[in-house]
């Protein structure tokens, strides 16, 4: 089962839109659900020029190859430089690489420069010649933005001036799990296309034929996201969720100190993108697993963690964790820029050993 098929009806309402296509389309959603797989291959088979009866790309023609070498001259896209050095060094060895992805190999082996996990204004400047020349195959142009919540303001601006003068023949596709982050004139600008969570049957059976097993566990963990759910199934992911968890689950007795310290050294060797963002969303995970169980309802997320959870859950007050909850959010925006890590998670384990009262 491929992406499509997992969201064969947001592939249907994508494809209605074929006779008419907007200037700017945001598809958003819940992160590891898919959307950029299914924006890519949507901007895949516009690009296609032998596309089959349902509209996806042959795979054959010669668009079709330039786009899996990643060199189609209608196509751009705009992504964090740590994001694309992340997928470079998931491929396998020998596929070739565009010139993208081994500037970004170059900049970090340099030294220089470390990558950046926003998308620049450079990167939306540098599309000013590319927008305003003819198509090389008389046919769509587009520029697909993941994540579009990855734009600053100053980089959201730059890129406002091309939506509000729409070019002929160009699509632009914005992917977004945090659609809320967006400027409004940027989300005024295009037309929405939201992406629901798939049923967990369906969304377990595509997990069953990608090889996970325990398909159900892991797909609870990840919240309902199946390709999050593949990457901790993968063994990737759980490094750092493993380290997080053993310490979140100390509560009262947690040392501060010492938990900034093992999940700092977890962090600075991990070579997936945004490790600090990713271990805060995990955090809210956990919160919101012990305030559901303080209030008396079932976990949600870590099903394996009951005793734990019920645990903690009686060692604070459901405001305190209600409070801790809302400084996420903060650290959350903090952990996006650049800062001490150790400092960083010192804070936060600090404050997270104060949402408990020690007996």
């Amino acid at each position: 089962m491929n992406i499509i098929e997992l969201h064969y009806e947001v592939w249907k309402q994508l494809n209605a839109r074929r006779a008419q296509l907007p200037h700017a389309l945001l598809i958003s959603g819940q992160r590891g659900i898919g959307k950029f797989e299914l924006a890519r291959r949507f901007a895949e088979s516009l690009l296609c020029e032998n596309s089959t009866s349902d509209f996806q790309a042959c795979g054959t023609c010669l668009a079709c190859g330039w786009q899996a070498q990643g060199n189609h001259p209608d196509f751009r896209l705009l992504q964090p430089e740590a994001q694309a050095k992340s997928e470079v060094e998931g491929k396998n060895e020998g596929e070739g690489k565009s010139e993208s992805e081994e500037k970004s190999e170059r900049t970090e082996a340099s030294g220089k420069k470390k990558l950046s996990q926003q998308i620049t204004i450079d990167q939306v400047r540098a599309l000013d010649e590319f927008l305003h020349v003819g198509t090389h195959r008389q046919g769509a142009r587009i520029v697909l933005i993941n994540p579009a919540e990855a734009m600053n303001r100053a980089t959201a601006n730059a890129l406002l001036k091309s939506l509000e003068e729409p070019i002929a023949s160009t699509l632009f596709l914005l992917v977004s799990s945090e659609p809320d982050r967006l400027l409004p004139t940027i989300r005024s600008r295009c037309q929405s296309l939201p992406v629901p969570q798939p049923e967990f049957s369906r969304a377990e059976e595509w997990l069953r034929l990608a090889g996970v097993s325990n398909a159900s566990h892991w797909l609870a963990l990840a919240g309902g996201s199946p390709l999050l759910a593949v990457e901790l199934g993968a063994s990737e992911e759980r490094v750092l969720l493993d380290a997080l968890v053993a310490e979140l689950s100390q509560g009262p007795k947690i040392n501060a100190l010492a938990a900034a310290e093992l999940v700092d050294r977890v962090i600075k060797a991990e070579k997936r993108p945004a490790p600090l963002k990713r271990m805060i969303e995990w955090s809210q995970k956990w919160l919101y697993d012990v305030t559901r169980v303080s209030e008396g309802l079932p976990q949600r997320f870590f099903l394996s963690q009951s005793e734990v959870l019920q645990r903690l859950a009686k060692s604070t007050h459901t405001a305190n964790l209600v409070a801790f909850n809302r400084k996420t959010l903060q650290y959350r925006m903090q952990c996006e820029q650049p800062l001490n890590s150790r400092l960083f998670l010192e804070e936060f384990f600090l404050s997270y050993a104060a949402v408990f009262v020690v007996s």
